[in-house]
């Protein structure tokens, strides 16, 4: 990888709000998140006063946004941080060799929004919002018309896209389910000329042993922090 490719992915939610992205952001220079029905992710230009106060004037009292970083978080007084947990950034460093199965593997979009949140809701995969499904495509499987299982692309930036969303319901889990829509994301991702990668909670030790099974790799951890207005009644 280059430097510039390195930079990318080092600072994503960034690139993606200042590159390909840029459309569904809300922020300036100095701050951007994603709009609030879209995702909960925001990122700063620098380090400074001036961003987190910037940061500060996009949040609502109520709203939370989460940002990844190298080091512990130390915005404006304004705001309120609090570490949620390490990410594991993984990104899948060989081509799919395989024939990927997408048999019974449909297409998602804004007609399926509501049954993606039920399924969200119940299986906790990560934050997915009203809007989520506009950020690139989502793959599902329906059982008797019930989605039972799904995953998408998240984050885009230049020659890289997330998969995200990977969720199954309970009472299919264990059917290779989750392992086979990655891998057809992997597959359209892979044949457009980019690289797939992801994120992960750090103790979410299944996840990380699936991804590494699929040809992840660990590129680096992050510190995820949600950041928050200090005095919510302040306004």
């Amino acid at each position: 990888m280059n430097h510039s490719t390195q930079s990318s992915l080092d600072r994503p939610i960034w690139a993606a709000l200042t590159g390909r992205q840029a459309h569904l952001r809300q922020g300036d220079l100095l701050a951007r998140r994603y709009h609030p029905d879209v995702a909960p992710f925001a990122a700063v230009a620098c380090e400074t006063p001036a961003a987190y106060q910037t940061l500060h004037q996009l949040l609502l009292p109520h709203e939370q946004v989460a940002l990844l970083s190298f080091d512990p978080v130390d915005p404006v007084d304004a705001l309120r941080a609090e570490p949620m947990g390490m990410i594991h950034q993984m990104v899948a460093t060989r081509h799919e060799a395989r024939g990927t199965d997408d048999l019974e593997v449909i297409p998602l979009g804004s007609v399926d929004a509501k049954d993606m949140l039920d399924l969200v809701q119940k299986t906790k995969p990560g934050p997915f919002g009203k809007r989520t499904h506009e950020m690139g495509n989502y793959i599902g499987v329906r059982d008797r018309g019930r989605l039972i299982a799904m995953a998408g692309e998240r984050m885009h930036l230049d020659g890289f896209v997330e998969i995200s969303a990977v969720c199954v319901d309970d009472a299919w889990r264990g059917r290779g389910l989750a392992g086979r829509l990655v891998n057809v994301l992997r597959r359209d991702i892979e044949q457009r000329g980019e690289t797939p990668f992801l994120h992960v909670l750090g103790d979410n030790h299944s996840a990380i042993g699936l991804y590494e099974r699929l040809g992840f790799e660990l590129r680096r951890r992050f510190i995820l922090t949600r950041i928050r207005h200090a005095d919510p009644g302040a306004a």
